[in-house]
């Protein structure tokens, strides 16, 4: 074990955060934090690493261990290079290379007593310098660098002139090239293209230390981790296995605990409608039996109703059918300088589809949907929009928010025939309530922006949907919900989308730009990530041991043979679990249904029964009371008998009817 935390709690003013929280990381181990935006994933890797105190608890590193963390924002500033700044990680073994040089030099002019002991310096520095793998320090740089996609002629670029992402990588490459026991990274694919997603997750598979991550990335979380650590309502639960396990985990779990709860909401039910009717006889045994279940009715543990975190709720339909022929894109290329980003790329979008484009940063994708949503010019190419096609475009970066509205007026100003209740119910349906909808744009987060965006789209009742990033900010929960919406949504969909989980959900194709053309894949991820060396082979020209004969290309794009069923694709990388069938057959359904009409007539046979003896024992009682019956001592003593036959048999039949009543 190289870090525990055992009863870690925090709270904010009077919002509680964390609430005993523990739990272990063993020696290279690769753990994930998941919860939704706020469960305080953020507020535990930094009390981890003492940034912030925790209110009780305590933090446990094993000895000796060191640690190292990247944060989700970095104000990372220094007038050196890239190459400089990643080289200050390695500043202990480039002074060792520096005094050894020297020693080098002295010992050329030392004899005797002196030679010697520069001797023994020096064999003790070259032994250090090479356990500190000094001779391939200058490679480790290089290759982070490179797998966090930068290139050679970056390398001189000053760190000052970078943009905060490319900062964000060069802080993620400082960490990894110091190589501490254990690694906290928050949010560490937010800035990386696919290709730097995938070296860094090989990276950390490979890492000879212990990772914890926080990332809204599931395909990365898949990819890297086995143990899932969840914040949910301020607890803490851990989860062996990769994110898709713990999400079946965690569904068995709930279904479970939810079901746990009506059996016993049933159960107490029936409890107090047995009390109720054991006070309704109104018989002292009858009530002290009512007090007795009361007792144990007080003693039962409550078992808590399965809390429902905020969700959004949304669906997307078109007002109008398109269509079949939604976009085509002819010849289409771009250019900014120097700088040629693609060129004469052509395909085409039918109706229904759900496509997503990919690539590197910098391709040029976010260029081409502005292409088509006409914000940007093309230098060359036409884009032929389809009939009836009405365009919903969602801009990752929100520009087409009004900063100084609120969230109310851009709602109502965009589609001004909403009546006041209207905008509020679809607000609320993204989880904007109460005063939160006159908050101002300006004032709201990425994710909360994101929100309004999405609620705009769905008033928009578009049969095209271009969307920029749509899982940027997002939580889990909310990627999920987003996905069932675009699945479910009959119109068509266009985005662009760095998270591979996504695509691998909703993608029927995708069009990976690449080397400034589209090769098209008809499938989703996972067929793209199978598909990809041969189709490279196939049109650019890239080796790969493979059987070509059989791909065809068009201009402007690559097309994979259209034998293959894309709905054959996994559409989900969730771990699969056979589904166990617990149903009675017929026959025992029969039996079952006449046992319980059974029961019901002997326990209404039995009310009635004790209905009618209860009458009688007042009569009898009422009787007693007369002249004429306590002066006939025959009469008396017959009636008293009686009395005590009803009695014993009212004891009898409440046994009998209390027996019926729990079956």
């Amino acid at each position: 074990m190289v870090l525990a935390c055992q009863n870690i709690s925090k709270a904010f003013g009077t919002t509680q955060i964390l609430q005993s929280v523990s739990f272990h990381i063993n020696d290279r181990e690769k753990a994930a934090i998941v919860g939704i935006n706020g469960a305080g994933k953020s507020t535990l890797l930094k009390i981890i690493i003492g940034e912030l105190s925790a209110d009780d608890g305590e933090v446990i590193l094993a000895k000796g261990s060191t640690i190292g963390y990247l944060a989700q924002h970095q104000n990372l500033t220094s007038e050196a290079s890239i190459y400089e700044e990643m080289l200050t990680v390695k500043q202990d073994i480039i002074d060792l290379n520096h005094n050894i040089r020297t020693l080098e030099l002295e010992m050329k002019n030392a004899e005797g007593d002196k030679l010697e002991s520069m001797l023994n310096s020096y064999t003790r520095l070259v032994h250090e310098f090479e356990t500190k793998n000094g001779y391939a320090y200058q490679s480790e740089v290089t290759g982070i660098l490179k797998g966090l996609g930068f290139t050679e002629e970056d390398f001189d670029k000053k760190i000052d002139t970078l943009s905060g992402g490319q900062k964000t990588r060069i802080a993620l490459g400082k960490l990894l090239l110091s190589k501490p026991d254990i690694i906290l990274l928050d949010e560490p694919t937010n800035h990386l293209d696919l290709i730097s997603i995938a070296w860094l997750e090989t990276f950390l598979l490979n890492y000879n230390g212990a990772v914890i991550v926080v990332a809204h990335d599931r395909y990365f979380l898949d990819k890297v981790v086995s143990k899932v650590i969840e914040l949910d309502n301020t607890k803490c639960q851990t989860f062996d296995g990769n994110y898709s396990d713990y999400a079946y985990k965690k569904s068995q779990q709930r279904e479970a605990m939810l079901k746990q709860y009506l059996n016993q909401q049933q159960e107490i039910k029936h409890h107090e409608e047995v009390i109720a009717k054991l006070r309704s006889f109104n018989r002292e045994k009858s009530i002290r039996r009512a007090e007795s279940r009361e007792k144990m009715l007080a003693k039962i543990e409550r078992v808590e109703k399965p809390i429902e975190n905020a969700q959004m709720h949304f669906n997307l339909e078109p007002r109008v059918v398109s269509g079949n022929d939604v976009l085509e894109i002819n010849g289409l290329s771009k250019s900014y300088g120097n700088l040629h980003l693609f060129n004469d790329i052509s395909f085409e979008i039918k109706r229904g589809e759900k496509v997503a484009i990919i690539g590197n940063n910098g391709t040029g994708k976010t260029t081409i949907l502005k292409i088509i949503c006409g914000q940007v010019a093309a230098d060359r190419g036409e884009v032929n929009i389809g009939s009836k096609v009405h365009i919903a475009y969602y801009d990752q970066e929100q520009q087409e928010l009004d900063l100084d509205k609120t969230l109310f007026d851009e709602l109502q100003d965009t589609y001004p025939h909403l009546d006041n209740t209207t905008v509020r119910n679809i607000l609320a349906a993204f989880l904007f309530t109460d005063d939160d909808v006159f908050k101002r744009i300006k004032d709201l987060s990425g994710g909360e922006r994101g929100r309004v965006s999405l609620a705009k789209l769905m008033l928009s009742e578009a049969n095209l949907l271009i969307l920029d990033e749509p899982t940027n900010h997002l939580d889990i929960t909310s990627k999920e919900i987003l996905e069932n919406v675009i699945n479910n949504y009959s119109g068509t969909v266009l985005y662009v989308s760095h998270d591979r989980y996504f695509i691998n959900k909703t993608a029927t194709r995708i069009l990976d730009l690449t080397e400034q053309t589209i090769l098209n894949y008809i499938g989703n991820y996972d067929y793209y990530l199978e598909k990809k060396p041969e189709v490279e082979a196939a049109y650019l020209g890239k080796s790969v041991d493979t059987n070509l004969s059989d791909i065809s290309t068009k201009p402007g794009a690559f097309q994979l043979p259209n034998t293959w069923n894309a709905g054959s694709a996994s559409k989900n990388t969730a771990s699969s679990a056979p589904v166990s069938e617990n149903k009675l057959s017929w026959q025992q359904q029969k039996e079952e249904q006449a046992r319980q009409r059974k029961r019901q007539n002997r326990l209404k046979k039995t009310e009635e029964e004790i209905t009618q003896l209860e009458t009688r024992n007042e009569e009898i009682d009422s009787l007693l009371t007369l002249e004429e019956i306590y002066t006939n001592v025959p009469k008396l003593i017959e009636l008293n008998n009686e009395k005590k036959e009803i009695e014993a048999r009212l004891e009898e039949l409440l046994e009998i009817w209390e027996q019926l009543a729990d079956e």
